[in-house]
């Protein structure tokens, strides 16, 4: 199971084309920003770690203005390394997962047999997962509903910066948090706010959760962070069970880390040496967002 975050880069066979010949399609808009600060250019790209093979064109993966920043900046930081990536799934199998059936006894009755009967029909998933925290549960739980809604992991938008980035000679991809502080946004959830998170999947159908994701990823596509924070809010005011207990999840898994990336990002940024900035579409927008961080720092934001 991946956390959001590491993907593979996709088949080389993708080549945009069908049978009756080539097709030039549009890359998707993206939510991209440019944050300038005297002679320091900070370039911030909403990621969405599912994707479809139209979101990049074989001929032209990114809008232009998106590639010019990607070779401008001898620096691409995303959440986690490269090698922190390799290791993530380690690292979620050590934390989430229990040497005994664990979730059953940590979930109140009535959620276990909403998710029992949710996986009925599929036997392994339903063995795996009795194995899970209810954190990596839900996680999981979220995973198929990306899956269900026809959308792919290897489309995620790092793999794809990451085919055009690493072409470039000299350039090095660095991570805005270690692992261990990324497993710590999850680990460190109490089990009331585990329990509050897989709820809010099983609050709706698959079908509606599919149709969530597609709606998130056409307003990626379309690109207006602000859009995207307005859309979470609503859906976490649609779903929570317990509202504060879900702004306490929110916190830690968005905002604290909103805080860090920021933190992290204005400090490796130099004069005349642009940074080019990769991070979760749902981390940009909103009051508390890592575009109105960089504001408060004296940093003008524009559209890109």
């Amino acid at each position: 199971m991946s956390l959001p975050g590491f993907h593979a880069p996709p088949p080389s066979t993708s080549n945009g084309t069908v049978a009756s010949g080539a097709v030039r399609t549009q890359p998707a808009r993206m939510p991209f920003y440019v944050a300038t600060k005297g002679k320091v250019t900070i370039y911030v790209l909403g990621t969405l770690h599912v994707g479809d093979p139209a979101d990049y064109p074989a001929n032209q993966p990114f809008r232009r203005p998106i590639l010019a920043a990607l070779a401008a900046s001898p620096t691409l930081a995303l959440e986690l390394s490269p090698d922190d990536l390799l290791e993530s799934q380690d690292d979620v199998s050590k934390y989430g997962v229990c040497n005994y059936a664990c979730l059953p006894r940590l979930l109140p009755p009535p959620l276990w047999q909403k998710l029992a009967n949710r996986l009925r029909g599929n036997p392994a998933a339903l063995a795996g997962i009795r194995n899970m925290r209810p954190w990596l549960a839900s996680l999981v739980v979220e995973t198929y509903d990306s899956l269900s809604a026809g959308l792919q992991t290897e489309y995620g938008t790092e793999a794809q910066l990451q085919n055009v980035f690493l072409r470039k000679k000299g350039g090095k991809v660095v991570g805005l948090e270690t692992l261990a502080e990324q497993m710590r946004a999850f680990t460190g959830l109490t089990l009331a706010q585990q329990r509050e998170m897989l709820a809010q999947d099983m609050v709706q159908t698959p079908a509606q959760n599919a149709a969530d994701v597609r709606a998130l990823h056409r307003l990626w596509r379309i690109g207006d962070a602000d859009a995207i924070a307005a859309w979470a809010n609503a859906k976490t005011e649609r779903l929570a069970r317990a509202r504060s207990i879900a702004d306490s999840i929110d916190n830690k898994i968005v905002h604290e880390r909103n805080r860090r990336f920021v933190a992290r990002m204005t400090a490796i940024a130099a004069p005349n040496r642009p940074l080019f900035v990769a991070i979760g579409s749902l981390h940009l927008g909103g009051p508390k967002g890592v575009l109105e961080l960089l504001r408060q720092q004296g940093y003008r934001v524009d559209a890109g």
